[in-house]
């Protein structure tokens, strides 16, 4: 990869610092619950590349890595956050828009990381250390980036984790956040051994027969609010015992809300025993549906948005967020008619 900072200029000697200064003894990277694409990728590739300086690196999680990103994993250890062995660590944290999202064990256990890298809207900037890029399509991009700038080799293990994290984080090259250095970034990581037919392969065609029974469920859910520009689809209780499926098979469904025709945001609403989880996906950034996540305790991106609650009930839930939604449409059309 290139040793020149092309990619992050500004990070580029930040992150040449945080490595320098990275203390001694055992290093943890950290994700976040129901890992996806992008929170995988990252913690491989950053492990690896901590790894081949010599460092003992362990990756940790609240859940398991999903069966669908395993083909990237290789052999970089993982971890359940509850089984971390006890000592001193030093944290990491990748793909965590808050100190929440890597769950309640490990955000006890590791109050300030060292840290954060990430690319979510509403990060507060937890870590000591935060290279946080709103900008960028994904984690992935950001490490990818990073490695490039410093000339750190890449392994094609690494190289196919970074780049199934951008290509799942950008719905496949699709989502607005797709910018050219997405793409530069994504052929690099294929000269360095990423293999773009194995990971769609992985990703997309090995879909279990429950999940697409479970597809079937939330699609004939589906209910057009806001005169047609909302689309909502409810998962209830039982829906993973009466298809057999796990909650990392939810992964990319909202996308079937939000791609109908004349939709702007679709929803997936999760009600589950110990509360409601939603995800709320947009078509244009202008909805900024993290604005309305965070109206719930939740954040995200300006397309791309979740929240999580502890009981409450579903159809007050989903009144509020109906309303919620409403407002920021009238707000988005008000904009839209003031620009000349």
């Amino acid at each position: 990869m290139n040793s020149s900072p092309a990619y992050y200029p500004d990070f580029a000697p930040r992150f040449a610092a945080l490595l320098a200064a990275l203390p001694p003894g055992r290093l943890v990277v950290i994700g976040h619950a129901r890992p996806d694409g992008d929170c995988i990728g990252a913690q491989v590739a950053l492990a690896r590349v901590l790894r081949a300086r010599g460092r003992e690196v362990v990756c940790a999680n609240p859940d398991p890595v999903p069966r669908r990103l395993q083909f990237c994993v290789g052999d970089t250890p993982f971890v359940l956050g509850a089984n971390l062995a006890a000592g001193d660590w030093t944290a990491l944290l990748v793909d965590c828009a808050d100190l929440a999202r890597a769950g309640d064990r490990l955000a006890a256990r590791f109050p300030t990381p060292y840290a954060s890298f990430d690319h979510h809207l509403s990060n507060p900037g937890f870590a000591v250390h935060n290279l946080v890029d709103p900008d960028s399509a994904a984690t992935c991009e950001i490490l990818a980036g990073l490695c490039s700038d410093q000339g750190l080799a890449v392994d094609p293990t690494a190289a196919s984790a970074l780049y199934a994290g951008i290509a799942t984080d950008t719905g496949q090259f699709r989502f607005h956040s797709t910018t050219r250095r997405t793409f530069l970034l994504a052929a690099e990581l294929v000269a360095a051994g990423a293999r773009p037919a194995e990971a769609a392969a992985e990703l997309y065609e090995r879909e279990s027969r429950g999940k697409l029974q479970l597809l079937q469920r939330f699609l004939a859910s589906f209910q057009f609010e806001c005169g047609g520009r909302v689309c909502v689809g409810v998962l209830p209780p039982g829906s993973y015992e009466g298809t057999g499926t796990q909650p990392e098979d939810i992964e990319g469904m909202v996308d079937y809300a939000r791609g109908i025709d004349g939709v702007d945001i679709g929803v997936l609403i999760e009600e589950r025993a110990d509360g409601i989880k939603a995800s709320l996906r947009a078509k244009d950034p202008a909805c900024r549906v993290d604005r309305v996540a965070a109206q719930f305790g939740g954040g995200g991106h300006a397309c791309a948005a979740g929240l999580n609650l502890k009981g409450g009930a579903p159809a007050e839930f989903r009144g509020q967020l109906l309303a919620a939604l409403a407002a920021q449409l009238s707000r988005v059309d008000a904009a839209r008619t003031k620009t000349p």
